[in-house]
């Protein structure tokens, strides 16, 4: 069975948003002739990889809710050029949404059983993200969404 973690999107105020960074980096891996996948560096190197690399996902928090899934691909430990250990967490650069969950701030990231993963929203999506974002999430808070 897969297992998710959650990361927070700081500095990120709406999917549109997260999804213009991730097509940023894209376009800048493509640029550079790299792999064309969404990179995130964290510190800390989840024990549990196998687990997650068994088709699991990172699960974006974005302003107080959990709004957007990506695959993860690979794990990846490093060291780097100050000598701190690292760790690349390589995801598959489509992001899914998924049904709004609000969760409170935390650091770092958190393991997600996939029985806890908010479903993802499938073709209702379009019609929800061309909401703006303050409709979107009021409609959430009074239970409509």
């Amino acid at each position: 069975m897969a297992l998710h973690l959650i990361k927070l999107a700081v500095g990120c105020d709406s999917i549109k948003e997260f999804k213009g960074w991730v097509a940023d980096r894209i376009r800048v891996a493509k640029e550079k002739g790299t792999p064309q996948h969404h990179i995130h560096i964290t510190r800390m190197v989840p024990k549990r990889d196998a687990e997650l690399l068994d088709g699991g996902s990172i699960y974006w928090v974005i302003r107080g809710e959990i709004a957007v899934r990506e695959k993860l691909l690979a794990i990846e430990p490093f060291r780097d050029s100050a000598g701190i250990n690292r760790c690349r967490l390589v995801m598959q650069p489509k992001v899914f949404s998924v049904a709004p969950r609000p969760l409170r701030p935390f650091q770092g990231w958190r393991y997600l059983a996939d029985s806890d993963a908010p479903p993802d929203l499938g073709k209702a999506a379009a019609s929800i993200q061309a909401m703006p974002e303050p409709m979107r999430r009021e409609l959430r808070e009074l239970g409509l969404l």
